[in-house]
């Protein structure tokens, strides 16, 4: 309330008089991710401490991490570190339809969008894939880190968007050394409980929360012996993410 409230003010006093923006795709691409949201959102902060509003922006690290929680890291032998965080995807308000209790309209639910960083990478050497799917890793601005999205159809429901796509879970990530055409290491993370466990309640806080997500992400998946990376794929109007709804080259 206090950024609302400091933003009316802002602009009440200096009303924004310049050309708005045309981000086209980008809003569904790259800022639905949480490195660039914060990013976009440290420079509102900037803002605003320049007009005269003393605002911290780690005030605001506690609703990051509750709207983009953490999932796992990745740490290979040979330095190069891998962050899974969740992403936002919006959710398709589908048609009505006749109910027991008269008529609805759900909502597709099933898609889900993860973030995947990694610091370390040489550009020209390793290759991020996953579920044999090469990742369209992106340039941060900061030397050797990357980022990118994954977009996935998590469950299936009774009434969703895409009814003949499977299920992708889970989703295998591993690191792929070019030069060597091998597997430096990976990870899995599941949509649900690994061994079919099925929770009736919800968390009673949020260390129980973050025990569910810890149990969903597993230190394994990588390939032995020879790999060849996956192709590269045309980056389209989704530069950012890979969708694995899509066919590889589609």
């Amino acid at each position: 309330m206090s950024l609302m409230r400091a933003l009316v003010a802002r602009f009440w006093k200096e009303p924004y008089s310049r050309k708005p923006v045309r981000w086209g795709t980008e809003l569904h691409d790259r800022f639905l991710l949480p490195h660039f949201a914060r990013v976009d959102f440290d420079d509102v902060i900037c803002d605003l401490r320049r007009a005269g509003y003393p605002f911290d922006p780690a005030w605001f690290d506690p609703f990051f991490e509750f709207r983009f929680p953490h999932y796992g890291d990745l740490v290979t032998e040979n330095g190069i570190n891998m962050e899974l965080r969740a992403a936002i995807e919006p959710w398709h308000v589908l048609g009505e339809e006749v109910t027991a209790l008269g008529t609805a309209r759900y909502v597709d639910s099933s898609v889900e969008r993860m973030q995947v960083k990694v610091n370390g990478m040489v550009g020209d050497r390793h290759v991020l894939a996953c579920n044999g799917r090469r990742v369209p890793l992106r340039p941060t601005g900061r030397k050797a880190e990357f980022v990118a999205g994954i977009r996935f159809k998590a469950w299936n429901p009774p009434s969703g968007l895409h009814p003949t796509i499977p299920a992708h879970g889970p989703l295998v990530f591993e690191i792929v050394d070019l030069w060597n055409r091998a597997s430096l290491g990976g990870c899995t993370y599941y949509v649900a409980h690994p061994g079919g466990r099925s929770e009736s309640n919800f968390p009673v806080n949020s260390y129980e929360a973050e025990s569910r997500r810890i149990a969903r992400f597993r230190l394994m998946g990588h390939t032995p012996g020879i790999i060849d990376a996956p192709p590269e794929e045309p980056a389209g109007e989704h530069p950012y993410t890979l969708d694995l709804r899509y066919r590889a080259g589609c």
